[in-house]
C-alpha cells in the first residue's frame, strides 16, 4: 500500500515515514501541495493522501479540491494540522477529505484511522 505525505514540517514528516514504514506502507514524501499534485499528475497510484493544512506554494485545502475535482478521484485523503476550527474542519469535508486529524496526534491513533480507511476502500 501506497500513502503519499505531504507535509512541510520536517520534523512530522520523518515521524510519519518511520510510523508508517514501520507498517509496512510504502511511503512517497511531497514537502508541499505543488509536489504532490506533480506526483499525482506524473504517478498517480497511490492508495491514501496525507496532506498538512497550511504549506508554502499549494496548501492542503487546495490540494483536495484538486484531487477530488481535477483528478476525480476517490482515494482516502486525511487532513493533518494544527488548525481545529470547526469553519476549516467542515470546509476541508466539503472538498472530500475523508478525515481529519489535530497535531498533535498519536501515532497509534493515526494508525488506526489510516486502517480503517483502508478497509473501507477494499470493501
Amino acid at each position: 500500500m501506497k500513502i503519499l505525505i505531504c507535509e512541510d514540517d520536517l520534523m512530522t514528516l520523518k515521524a510519519l515515514e518511520h510510523k508508517l514504514k514501520s507498517e509496512g506502507y510504502e511511503t512517497i514524501i511531497a514537502h508541499d501541495g505543488k509536489q504532490a499534485i506533480d506526483f499525482l499528475n506524473k504517478n498517480g497510484g497511490i492508495d491514501l493522501l496525507l496532506t498538512d493544512l497550511h504549506m508554502p506554494l499549494t496548501g492542503g485545502l487546495e490540494l483536495i479540491a484538486y484531487v477530488r475535482s481535477e483528478l476525480k478521484s476517490n482515494i482516502p485523503i486525511v487532513m493533518l494540522t494544527r488548525v481545529g476550527l470547526e469553519d476549516t474542519v467542515l470546509h476541508a469535508f466539503e472538498l472530500g477529505a475523508d478525515d481529519y486529524i489535530t497535531k498533535p496526534f498519536s501515532p497509534e491513533e493515526l494508525s488506526l484511522r489510516i486502517k480503517r480507511l483502508l478497509i473501507k476502500v477494499k470493501s
